[in-house]
Protein backbone atom coordinates (compact mmCIF):
# COMPACT_ATOMS: atom_id res chain seq x y z
CA UNK A 1 0.00 0.00 0.00
CA UNK A 2 1.10 3.34 -0.91
CA UNK A 3 -0.02 7.26 -0.09
CA UNK A 4 1.51 10.10 -2.35
CA UNK A 5 1.27 13.28 -1.27
CA UNK A 6 2.08 14.58 -4.66
CA UNK A 7 3.38 18.53 -4.37
CA UNK A 8 6.92 17.39 -3.37
CA UNK A 9 9.56 17.44 -5.47
CA UNK A 10 10.38 14.29 -7.42
CA UNK A 11 14.10 13.17 -8.24
CA UNK A 12 15.08 12.40 -11.88
CA UNK A 13 16.79 9.07 -12.33
CA UNK A 14 18.31 8.08 -15.70
CA UNK A 15 18.20 4.42 -15.21
CA UNK A 16 15.86 1.62 -17.36
CA UNK A 17 13.80 -1.13 -15.80
CA UNK A 18 12.80 -4.46 -16.96
CA UNK A 19 9.69 -3.97 -19.59
CA UNK A 20 7.34 -6.50 -17.37
CA UNK A 21 7.99 -3.90 -14.26
CA UNK A 22 4.97 -2.40 -12.57
CA UNK A 23 4.88 1.57 -12.90
CA UNK A 24 6.04 1.54 -9.29
CA UNK A 25 8.59 0.03 -7.23
CA UNK A 26 10.32 0.49 -4.09
CA UNK A 27 13.94 0.76 -4.00
CA UNK A 28 15.96 0.59 -0.53
CA UNK A 29 18.25 3.23 0.91
CA UNK A 30 19.51 3.11 4.38
CA UNK A 31 19.04 6.20 6.02
CA UNK A 32 18.68 7.61 9.77
CA UNK A 33 14.97 8.61 9.59
CA UNK A 34 12.60 8.69 12.15
CA UNK A 35 12.91 4.85 14.41
CA UNK A 36 8.91 3.90 13.69
CA UNK A 37 9.91 4.21 9.59
CA UNK A 38 11.99 3.16 6.98
CA UNK A 39 12.72 5.86 4.23
CA UNK A 40 13.10 3.97 0.34
CA UNK A 41 12.86 5.29 -2.92
CA UNK A 42 9.64 5.01 -4.87
CA UNK A 43 10.36 4.66 -8.34
CA UNK A 44 7.85 5.97 -10.97
CA UNK A 45 7.63 5.68 -15.01
CA UNK A 46 6.35 8.20 -16.75
CA UNK A 47 6.83 7.55 -20.36
CA UNK A 48 10.19 8.16 -21.57
CA UNK A 49 11.74 8.90 -18.44
CA UNK A 50 11.75 7.77 -14.84
CA UNK A 51 11.69 9.48 -11.62
CA UNK A 52 12.40 8.87 -7.98
CA UNK A 53 10.74 9.89 -4.65
CA UNK A 54 11.59 9.32 -0.85
CA UNK A 55 8.77 7.39 0.61
CA UNK A 56 8.61 6.44 4.24
CA UNK A 57 7.65 2.75 4.93
CA UNK A 58 5.86 2.30 8.38
CA UNK A 59 6.97 -0.54 10.61
CA UNK A 60 4.69 -0.01 13.71
CA UNK A 61 0.79 0.33 13.48
CA UNK A 62 0.09 3.87 15.24
CA UNK A 63 2.46 5.75 12.88
CA UNK A 64 -0.01 4.41 10.32
CA UNK A 65 -3.20 5.07 12.71
CA UNK A 66 -2.06 8.58 13.29
CA UNK A 67 -2.74 9.22 9.67
CA UNK A 68 -5.57 7.83 9.27
CA UNK A 69 -7.01 10.61 10.78
CA UNK A 70 -9.49 12.76 8.49
CA UNK A 71 -8.33 16.42 9.75
CA UNK A 72 -4.14 14.72 9.88
CA UNK A 73 -4.93 13.48 6.81
CA UNK A 74 -6.38 17.23 5.63
CA UNK A 75 -3.44 18.66 7.24
CA UNK A 76 -0.74 16.30 5.53
CA UNK A 77 -1.81 17.26 2.25
CA UNK A 78 -1.98 20.87 3.09
CA UNK A 79 1.10 21.32 4.28
CA UNK A 80 2.71 18.97 1.61
CA UNK A 81 2.10 22.14 -0.97
CA UNK A 82 4.09 24.83 1.33
CA UNK A 83 4.76 25.20 4.85
CA UNK A 84 2.59 26.34 7.03
CA UNK A 85 2.20 27.09 10.71
CA UNK A 86 -0.75 25.63 12.64
CA UNK A 87 -3.12 29.12 13.11
CA UNK A 88 -2.41 29.68 9.39
CA UNK A 89 -3.79 25.65 8.75
CA UNK A 90 -6.44 26.29 11.27
CA UNK A 91 -7.85 29.32 9.40
CA UNK A 92 -7.56 27.71 5.80
CA UNK A 93 -9.64 23.87 7.15
CA UNK A 94 -12.03 26.23 9.21
CA UNK A 95 -11.13 24.13 12.33
CA UNK A 96 -10.30 25.60 16.32
CA UNK A 97 -6.73 26.05 16.34
CA UNK A 98 -6.51 24.05 19.60
CA UNK A 99 -7.33 20.63 17.55
CA UNK A 100 -5.00 21.73 15.23
CA UNK A 101 -2.30 22.21 17.53
CA UNK A 102 -3.29 18.37 19.31
CA UNK A 103 -2.88 16.81 15.02
CA UNK A 104 0.25 18.29 15.03
CA UNK A 105 1.42 17.18 18.27
CA UNK A 106 0.78 13.57 17.29
CA UNK A 107 1.57 14.26 13.86
CA UNK A 108 5.14 15.02 14.74
CA UNK A 109 5.68 12.40 17.10
CA UNK A 110 4.82 9.94 14.54
CA UNK A 111 7.41 11.46 12.47
CA UNK A 112 4.66 12.49 9.39
CA UNK A 113 5.64 16.32 9.48
CA UNK A 114 8.40 18.38 10.60
CA UNK A 115 9.12 21.47 12.11
CA UNK A 116 10.75 23.58 9.13
CA UNK A 117 11.48 27.35 10.90
CA UNK A 118 9.92 29.58 13.42
CA UNK A 119 9.27 33.52 12.73
CA UNK A 120 8.13 35.73 14.95
CA UNK A 121 4.29 36.73 14.16
CA UNK A 122 2.36 39.71 16.85
CA UNK A 123 5.11 39.13 19.20
CA UNK A 124 4.51 35.45 19.57
CA UNK A 125 6.60 32.77 17.52
CA UNK A 126 4.95 31.12 15.21
CA UNK A 127 6.33 27.38 13.97
CA UNK A 128 5.99 26.49 10.43
CA UNK A 129 5.07 22.89 9.38
CA UNK A 130 6.11 20.53 6.58
CA UNK A 131 5.48 16.81 5.45
CA UNK A 132 8.32 15.00 6.19
CA UNK A 133 8.24 12.65 3.28
CA UNK A 134 5.98 12.83 0.33
CA UNK A 135 5.04 9.40 0.30
CA UNK A 136 4.05 6.65 2.73
CA UNK A 137 3.82 2.93 2.26
CA UNK A 138 2.82 -0.36 4.63
CA UNK A 139 5.56 -3.07 3.10
CA UNK A 140 5.01 -6.84 3.83
CA UNK A 141 7.91 -9.24 4.29
CA UNK A 142 7.32 -11.13 0.87
CA UNK A 143 7.41 -10.55 -2.93
CA UNK A 144 11.14 -8.87 -3.25
CA UNK A 145 12.48 -9.86 -6.95
CA UNK A 146 15.93 -9.13 -7.81
CA UNK A 147 17.21 -7.08 -10.83
CA UNK A 148 20.49 -7.76 -12.01
CA UNK A 149 20.25 -5.17 -14.84
CA UNK A 150 18.44 -1.85 -15.49
CA UNK A 151 17.01 -3.61 -19.00
CA UNK A 152 15.99 -1.09 -22.11
CA UNK A 153 12.33 0.48 -21.73
CA UNK A 154 9.84 -1.12 -24.99
CA UNK A 155 10.33 0.36 -28.20
CA UNK A 156 7.19 1.34 -30.25
CA UNK A 157 6.41 -1.14 -32.64
CA UNK A 158 6.80 1.14 -35.50
CA UNK A 159 10.16 1.97 -34.58
CA UNK A 160 10.82 -1.71 -33.77
CA UNK A 161 10.24 -2.42 -37.40
CA UNK A 162 12.69 -0.01 -38.90
CA UNK A 163 15.43 -1.14 -36.89
CA UNK A 164 14.79 -4.47 -36.59
CA UNK A 165 17.28 -5.33 -38.86
CA UNK A 166 20.24 -3.49 -36.09
CA UNK A 167 18.44 -4.94 -32.60
CA UNK A 168 19.41 -8.85 -32.17
CA UNK A 169 18.40 -10.33 -28.64
CA UNK A 170 18.60 -6.65 -27.87
CA UNK A 171 21.80 -5.80 -28.81
CA UNK A 172 22.72 -3.34 -31.66
CA UNK A 173 24.25 -5.31 -34.59
CA UNK A 174 25.90 -3.48 -37.20
CA UNK A 175 28.19 -0.09 -37.65
CA UNK A 176 27.75 3.19 -37.56
CA UNK A 177 29.50 4.94 -39.63
CA UNK A 178 30.78 8.60 -40.46
CA UNK A 179 32.94 10.47 -42.81
CA UNK A 180 36.64 11.56 -42.03
CA UNK A 181 37.57 14.50 -40.65
CA UNK A 182 40.52 14.80 -42.58
CA UNK A 183 40.08 15.65 -46.52
CA UNK A 184 39.21 12.18 -48.03
CA UNK A 185 37.31 11.31 -50.80
CA UNK A 186 36.77 12.70 -54.62
CA UNK A 187 35.78 15.88 -52.89
CA UNK A 188 38.77 15.82 -50.66
CA UNK A 189 35.87 17.00 -48.05
CA UNK A 190 36.55 17.26 -43.98
CA UNK A 191 33.26 15.69 -42.34
CA UNK A 192 31.51 17.91 -40.33
CA UNK A 193 28.58 16.09 -39.28
CA UNK A 194 29.96 13.02 -37.81
CA UNK A 195 29.73 14.44 -34.32
CA UNK A 196 25.48 14.40 -34.92
CA UNK A 197 26.20 10.17 -35.20
CA UNK A 198 26.56 10.52 -30.76
CA UNK A 199 23.16 11.97 -30.34
CA UNK A 200 21.94 9.10 -32.74
CA UNK A 201 23.55 6.35 -30.66
CA UNK A 202 22.83 8.19 -27.55
CA UNK A 203 18.85 7.70 -28.34
CA UNK A 204 19.37 3.90 -29.77
CA UNK A 205 21.30 3.34 -26.03
CA UNK A 206 18.07 3.60 -24.78
CA UNK A 207 16.75 0.61 -26.55
CA UNK A 208 19.70 -1.61 -27.10
CA UNK A 209 22.80 -2.56 -25.61
CA UNK A 210 26.28 -2.16 -26.75
CA UNK A 211 28.02 -5.17 -29.04
CA UNK A 212 31.66 -6.36 -28.07
CA UNK A 213 32.91 -4.54 -31.01
CA UNK A 214 33.36 -1.05 -32.04
CA UNK A 215 30.39 0.23 -33.29
CA UNK A 216 31.47 3.45 -34.81
CA UNK A 217 33.54 3.79 -37.27
CA UNK A 218 35.26 6.45 -39.90
CA UNK A 219 33.74 5.61 -43.90
CA UNK A 220 38.17 5.32 -44.46
CA UNK A 221 38.49 3.06 -42.01
CA UNK A 222 35.75 0.57 -43.37
CA UNK A 223 37.03 0.90 -46.85
CA UNK A 224 40.39 -0.46 -45.67
CA UNK A 225 39.30 -3.04 -43.35
CA UNK A 226 36.67 -3.87 -45.85
CA UNK A 227 33.54 -3.95 -43.79
CA UNK A 228 31.00 -3.04 -45.95
CA UNK A 229 28.86 -6.40 -45.41
CA UNK A 230 27.32 -5.29 -42.46
CA UNK A 231 24.21 -3.57 -40.96
CA UNK A 232 25.45 -0.05 -41.92
CA UNK A 233 23.87 3.17 -40.62
CA UNK A 234 25.93 5.45 -43.10
CA UNK A 235 25.93 9.38 -41.29
CA UNK A 236 26.31 12.02 -43.81
CA UNK A 237 25.67 12.77 -47.67
CA UNK A 238 28.01 11.67 -50.42
CA UNK A 239 30.40 14.27 -50.69
CA UNK A 240 31.61 13.62 -46.73
CA UNK A 241 30.79 9.73 -46.53
CA UNK A 242 32.74 7.37 -49.03
CA UNK A 243 30.37 4.62 -48.18
CA UNK A 244 26.72 7.22 -48.81
CA UNK A 245 28.32 7.91 -52.44
CA UNK A 246 29.40 4.43 -53.09
CA UNK A 247 25.29 3.45 -52.96
CA UNK A 248 24.37 6.39 -53.80
CA UNK A 249 23.07 5.04 -56.91
CA UNK A 250 20.67 2.25 -54.94
CA UNK A 251 18.91 4.71 -53.14
CA UNK A 252 15.35 5.33 -54.08
CA UNK A 253 16.07 9.23 -53.46
CA UNK A 254 19.47 9.95 -54.49
CA UNK A 255 22.20 12.92 -54.53
CA UNK A 256 22.77 14.43 -57.73
CA UNK A 257 26.89 13.86 -57.95
CA UNK A 258 28.65 14.87 -61.03
CA UNK A 259 32.07 14.65 -62.80
CA UNK A 260 32.94 17.94 -64.62
CA UNK A 261 36.50 19.41 -65.70
CA UNK A 262 36.29 21.17 -62.58
CA UNK A 263 35.75 18.64 -60.25
CA UNK A 264 32.92 17.33 -58.84
CA UNK A 265 29.09 19.19 -58.94
CA UNK A 266 27.24 18.71 -56.29
CA UNK A 267 23.44 18.98 -56.99
CA UNK A 268 21.24 18.62 -54.39
CA UNK A 269 19.00 15.79 -54.08
CA UNK A 270 16.83 14.17 -56.47
CA UNK A 271 13.45 12.16 -56.52
CA UNK A 272 12.76 9.48 -59.04
CA UNK A 273 9.64 8.97 -57.68
CA UNK A 274 8.18 12.98 -57.92
CA UNK A 275 10.97 14.35 -60.07
CA UNK A 276 11.52 17.51 -57.33
CA UNK A 277 15.19 18.57 -56.97
CA UNK A 278 15.67 19.93 -53.38
CA UNK A 279 19.18 21.90 -53.30
CA UNK A 280 18.42 23.69 -49.73
CA UNK A 281 21.91 23.02 -47.29
CA UNK A 282 18.90 22.37 -44.52
CA UNK A 283 17.66 19.59 -46.47
CA UNK A 284 18.15 15.80 -46.14
CA UNK A 285 17.39 11.86 -46.90
CA UNK A 286 16.63 9.25 -44.49
CA UNK A 287 16.65 5.65 -46.35
CA UNK A 288 16.97 1.92 -45.89
CA UNK A 289 17.50 -0.12 -48.40
CA UNK A 290 19.08 -4.20 -48.79
CA UNK A 291 23.00 -3.36 -48.54
CA UNK A 292 24.34 -4.28 -51.78
CA UNK A 293 27.46 -6.05 -50.72
CA UNK A 294 25.24 -8.66 -48.87
CA UNK A 295 21.48 -8.85 -49.54
CA UNK A 296 21.26 -10.26 -45.89
CA UNK A 297 21.90 -6.92 -44.88
CA UNK A 298 20.51 -3.04 -44.58
CA UNK A 299 21.81 0.12 -45.17
CA UNK A 300 20.37 3.37 -43.50
CA UNK A 301 21.05 6.14 -44.78
CA UNK A 302 21.13 9.71 -43.02
CA UNK A 303 21.91 11.96 -44.98
CA UNK A 304 22.02 15.93 -45.72
CA UNK A 305 22.81 18.55 -48.27
CA UNK A 306 25.07 19.83 -46.12
CA UNK A 307 25.76 18.97 -41.95
CA UNK A 308 22.59 21.19 -41.02
CA UNK A 309 20.74 18.97 -43.22
CA UNK A 310 21.96 15.96 -41.39
CA UNK A 311 20.99 17.55 -38.21
CA UNK A 312 17.55 17.52 -39.26
CA UNK A 313 17.41 13.80 -40.76
CA UNK A 314 18.72 13.33 -37.29
CA UNK A 315 16.53 14.74 -35.14
CA UNK A 316 13.88 13.11 -37.55
CA UNK A 317 14.57 9.65 -36.32
CA UNK A 318 14.96 10.54 -32.67
CA UNK A 319 12.45 13.00 -32.08
CA UNK A 320 10.10 13.44 -34.71
CA UNK A 321 10.24 9.95 -35.67
CA UNK A 322 6.42 9.19 -35.38
CA UNK A 323 5.95 12.05 -37.91
CA UNK A 324 8.96 10.37 -40.17
CA UNK A 325 8.22 6.83 -40.28
CA UNK A 326 4.04 7.11 -40.53
CA UNK A 327 4.30 5.88 -44.08
CA UNK A 328 7.05 3.23 -43.49
CA UNK A 329 6.52 -0.06 -44.49
CA UNK A 330 8.56 -3.05 -43.84
CA UNK A 331 8.19 -4.48 -47.41
CA UNK A 332 9.85 -1.92 -49.39
CA UNK A 333 13.08 -0.07 -49.23
CA UNK A 334 12.11 3.53 -47.96
CA UNK A 335 13.29 7.14 -48.32
CA UNK A 336 12.16 10.40 -46.80
CA UNK A 337 12.95 13.58 -47.48
CA UNK A 338 13.90 15.37 -44.32
CA UNK A 339 13.16 19.71 -44.17
CA UNK A 340 15.14 21.00 -41.17
CA UNK A 341 13.44 24.30 -38.98
CA UNK A 342 14.57 26.88 -37.14
CA UNK A 343 11.22 27.90 -35.28
CA UNK A 344 12.72 29.55 -31.98
CA UNK A 345 15.14 32.03 -33.71
CA UNK A 346 18.28 30.34 -32.40
CA UNK A 347 20.19 29.37 -35.06
CA UNK A 348 19.85 26.14 -34.67
CA UNK A 349 17.32 23.41 -36.07
CA UNK A 350 14.75 21.98 -33.65
CA UNK A 351 11.84 21.49 -35.94
CA UNK A 352 11.20 19.28 -39.21
CA UNK A 353 9.21 18.46 -41.97
CA UNK A 354 8.79 15.54 -43.91
CA UNK A 355 8.61 16.76 -47.38
CA UNK A 356 8.34 13.38 -49.35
Amino acid sequence: MCLELGALSKRKLSCRLPSDTVNKMFIREKADYHPNMNKKLLLSHDTSYYEVKDIAVFDRPDSLKTMASKLSWQILRLISEREMYPIEIAKKLGVHEQKIYYHIRKLVEAGLIKKVKEEEKKGAIARYYQTAYPAFGVELPFGNRRITAFNAPEMDEKLKQFFSPFLQNGVFDGKIIVGSPDPHGPFKARARDGHYAAYLGLFLGRYMELPDDFAVKLDVDVKVEKEEKNNLILVGGPGTNLLTEEINEFLPIRFSVKSTQQGFLFGGLISEKTGNVYTSDNIGLIAKIANPWDKNKQIMVIAGNKAVGTKACVLALTKFWKETLKDYSETDAFAAVIQGFDLDGDGKVDAIEVLE
